[in-house]
């Protein structure tokens, strides 16, 4: 405790939090943490629970493991959501309105990374299996996260059908925008996956690239840009993998102008596609036809 606090956002998330969660195993303590915490309940004293010891390591796991459902479930109706037709991002707002399920965590995209969503899973499928207690729901988020990379890279791989030869530029790697965390992102998967198949790779990112490189390790069809339109120079197609701030308006007769094919694969659902048509350009998206 604290343990509710986002990478990029941790100071906020401290200082207004949505909730305040804290194990204790006596009385004192008990006593002692909500003094500590008053100045942060004043408003609303019930936004501190106080539980046993257990009981908190599983509120903070179970927390984690049910939004990397959530976005896991997004992600394989995004996959349905293309062969039948429908919009995974109209189905979003559908469900998000529903106050039962509401709006967070029901973005499509190419899977979870990070430092807490995979171990936590990962942890609480460990704990089961000790007390031979079966999460199967669990052991699916994890197939179906993995599955999802897989998708993306096959996207890529079924437009080109040959990627030997092929350049291609990637906007983003850390895991989520505003951090520098690599930590099993998705771009890691993707990326080793494209190469495997001949591709040429010019990655660009905010923040991550040095964190990246040293995670990732030398690749004679890896490079870098510092820039990121130049990394689109002479490439046949952009990919887009993390939602930077940066990437959101992009002028796109510039990145037209740079590109050797118009070749989009947004795997944020990020750009408006009937734009980027008119455009001239071939947008791929998840769940989005």
């Amino acid at each position: 405790n604290p343990e509710f606090l986002k990478e990029g956002t941790a100071i906020a998330d401290f200082m207004k939090p949505d909730r305040i969660v804290v194990g204790v195993a006596s009385k004192t303590a008990k006593k002692l943490m909500k003094t500590l915490y008053k100045p942060f309940t004043r408003n609303d004293p019930s936004r501190i629970l106080l539980v046993d010891l257990l009981s908190s390591e599983m509120i903070k796991y179970a927390s984690n493991a049910m939004l990397a459902t959530r976005i896991s479930f997004m992600n394989e109706l995004s996959r349905l959501c293309e062969k039948t037709g429908a919009c995974v991002d109209k189905v979003r707002l559908g469900m998000g309105k529903d106050p039962r399920i509401g709006p967070q965590f029901l973005y499509a995209g190419p899977g979870f990374g990070g430092s807490c969503f995979p171990k936590d899973v990962r942890a609480l499928l460990h704990l089961s299996k000790e007390y031979e207690c079966n999460l199967d729901v669990l052991s699916s988020v994890m197939t179906a996260n993995a599955c999802q990379q897989n998708f993306c890279s096959q996207k890529i791989s079924d437009h080109f059908k040959d990627l030997s030869g092929k350049k291609l530029a990637v906007w983003g790697l850390s895991f989520k925008p505003g951090t520098d965390d690599v930590r099993e992102a998705p771009a890691k998967k993707i990326i080793r996956d494209l190469l495997s198949k001949g591709a040429e790779v010019v990655a660009h990112d905010p923040k991550a690239t040095a964190c990246f490189k040293k995670d990732f390790g030398e690749h004679k069809h890896l490079s870098y840009n510092d820039k990121s339109y130049e990394a689109l120079k002479g490439a046949d197609a952009l990919i887009l993998l993390t939602e930077w701030r940066e990437y959101q308006w992009p002028n796109w007769q510039l990145v037209a102008s740079l590109l050797k094919e118009k070749v989009i694969f947004d795997f944020r659902n990020q750009y408006v596609h009937e734009e980027l048509l008119s455009q001239g350009f071939k947008h791929f998206t998840l769940g989005m036809t």
